[in-house]
């Protein structure tokens, strides 16, 4: 599931660069065909204005055109006496060119900015979606020695919590292996059967954490009334099945649990060990099953 999601956050940020390129693209074909300024437009306005007057006032008689051409060839010699030697002093360039040259450069740089948010979020986005490494929870922890937990379970009488795997670690009594061989797998033996069990602290319900309960001696979940024996099966209230727990593995005395795979909770009605309360609950309204 996370490679697909990973192909499809690249899949996106191709489409979005490509689609940034397209709109770019389009921009520039737009510009080279060119849009005349209002300013422009105008000056052309009143270039045509000024020289329709002359084109209507045009000399008639051949005496007034040779009088016209003798005056435009004395104003052509006097303009051409009228150009200076020296070069001419620079000046700046047409307001609208540069005007031109300002919106293709806010353009592009507005372009280039997406392209930076989009390069800066497909590798967070990748970050995030990457496995995560070898500790806490989703990956294979190391809980410690057998005996060790065992005796952190006797001293905080009955349950251990482990906030780093989001798990109640309990003893699973000898007794009903027999039972539990007809029920649960492979995973969640090989550690019943070294006298563990690791059960996830969401209540399968609505996904409340689950609190131990001392005077029971069950998990009983404060939102809704869902009760659990002390190795997670199902007693009162409404979830649908057991506390759900995870793979284990016991190598030598080392328990090892793997919150990377959860293994759904037995279902309603399964008592393998045939615990019943030890005391008062910490939560009543469960409506026993």
């Amino acid at each position: 599931m996370s490679a697909l999601v990973i192909l499809a956050v690249v899949v996106l940020v191709l489409g979005a660069a490509a689609a940034l390129f397209t709109v770019q693209r389009n921009r520039d074909t737009q510009r080279a065909v060119g849009h005349l300024a209002r300013e422009t437009r105008e000056r052309d306005v009143k270039a045509r204005k000024a020289t329709a007057p002359a084109a209507e006032a045009a000399p008639t008689t051949g005496k007034e055109v040779e009088l016209a051409t003798a005056a435009a060839r004395q104003e052509s010699t006097d303009v051409e006496s009228a150009v200076p030697s020296t070069p001419v002093a620079w000046t700046p360039p047409d307001e609208d060119a540069m005007g031109v040259t300002r919106r293709q450069f806010m353009n592009r740089g507005i372009i280039a900015g997406f392209g930076l948010g989009i390069g800066g979020f497909a590798p967070a986005a990748l970050a995030f979606l990457w496995p995560q490494g070898s500790t806490g929870f989703g990956s294979k922890i190391s809980v410690g020695k057998v005996a060790e937990i065992k005796a952190q379970i006797d001293q905080n009488n009955g349950f251990l919590y482990y906030p780093e795997g989001r798990m109640w670690i309990t003893e699973y009594p000898s007794a009903s292996l027999d039972n539990a061989r007809k029920v649960y797998s492979p995973s969640e033996l090989a550690g019943m059967e070294a006298g563990l069990i690791a059960l996830y602290q969401k209540c399968p319900h609505l996904g409340c954490r689950v609190p131990e309960c001392a005077t029971s001696q069950w998990f009983e979940c404060g939102c809704h009334g869902s009760q659990y024996n002390r190795v997670g099966e199902k007693k009162a209230g409404p979830a649908p099945r057991g506390l759900d727990r995870f793979a284990m593995t016991v190598s030598g005395d080392s328990f090892t649990v793997d919150t990377g795979l959860i293994i759904q909770g037995p279902p309603i009605g399964v008592n393998t060990t045939g615990q019943e309360a030890e005391g008062p609950h910490c939560i009543s309204g469960g409506a026993a099953h």
